[in-house]
């Protein structure tokens, strides 16, 4: 899958104020405050898989974290039984294999590129959601031996604070979202990125790339650059940002919070910067 103002002085300020409700500044790591807590909460911007050596928690954002009293991700990645129903649902329902899916030659063409990638053969995953099996390509695009998230490394950081760990979202809410886009779609997804291993490296790596320059607005815009994926973008990206500020802000005002989430969903007028700015909060990039 490769990769989504009356009168003049009226009408400056208005159009202004709304322009400036979307993030246009570089940074990963963003401070959220709120009229209603004397302590600002923080919001980070995460890529799933980077090379060791990318994942670096400098002063500035080791000073940010220890700021904080608990910890949000995506996923509570801490929490055994959650992860046990995550592996529970990585199958497709109903016995659906990739096999039924696609027809011999897109298979074989998938499998010979998927056992370059992953080291792996295709057929260990021919029950396992498509979009699911992508996941295990991207390290054999990174070019370095080992990859680790930047989730990882917030685990670490919060279990040396003692501090809690939460998801903004179940394992299920979460399978459910794969769920919803169809599994000859996602297949089909898995075997056009398989087919041209080269275009898929390039925009792997561009997505790197940009979050290396921490280019927010970017990495979200070249998620819809993929015609497939834009069709699915508010399933993916819009409608989880949407479910997740209720609780951003529930959390915003009760204790310092550090939330740990995918890059792309903080750019563009449906991430979770715009959408606490639209609900009156103050997000700032913190720059290190």
């Amino acid at each position: 899958m490769k990769k989504i103002s009356i009168s003049l002085s009226t009408l400056l300020l208005t159009a202004y104020s709304s322009f400036s409700q979307v993030p246009t500044e570089k940074s990963l790591l963003w401070q959220i405050n709120s009229t209603n807590s004397t302590r600002p909460s923080f919001l980070f911007g995460t890529i799933h898989l980077l090379c060791p050596d990318d994942i670096i928690v400098d002063d500035v954002l080791h000073e940010k974290f220890n700021t904080t009293q608990q910890l949000f991700l995506e996923l509570d990645l801490d929490n055994k039984a959650e992860m046990m129903q995550a592996m529970e649902e990585l199958k497709m329902k109903e016995d659906t294999s990739l096999h039924m899916l696609l027809d011999k030659t897109q298979y074989d063409l998938a499998a010979a590129s998927f056992m370059q990638l992953a080291n792996l053969p295709l057929a260990l995953f021919n029950y396992t959601k498509p979009l699911l099996t992508m996941s295990a390509i991207y390290p054999g695009l990174l070019g370095c031996p080992a990859a680790e998230a930047w989730e990882t490394q917030f685990v670490r950081l919060a279990k040396q604070n003692n501090i809690e760990i939460k998801g903004l979202e179940t394992t299920t809410e979460q399978i459910e979202v794969l769920d919803a886009i169809p599994y000859a779609i996602q297949a089909s997804m898995l075997a056009g990125s398989l087919k041209d291993t080269d275009s898929l490296k390039n925009d792997f790596l561009r997505m790197i790339d940009l979050y290396k320059q921490k280019d927010i607005n970017g990495l979200y815009t070249s998620t819809l650059e993929d015609p497939e994926f834009a069709d699915y973008e508010a399933i993916m990206l819009h409608n989880r940002n949407i479910n997740w500020i209720s609780k951003i802000i529930s959390e915003v005002n009760t204790m310092p919070t550090f939330f740990a989430v995918g890059a792309a969903h903080l750019g563009g007028e449906n991430g979770i910067i715009h959408l606490l700015r639209k609900a009156g909060y103050t997000v700032t990039p913190v720059m290190y």
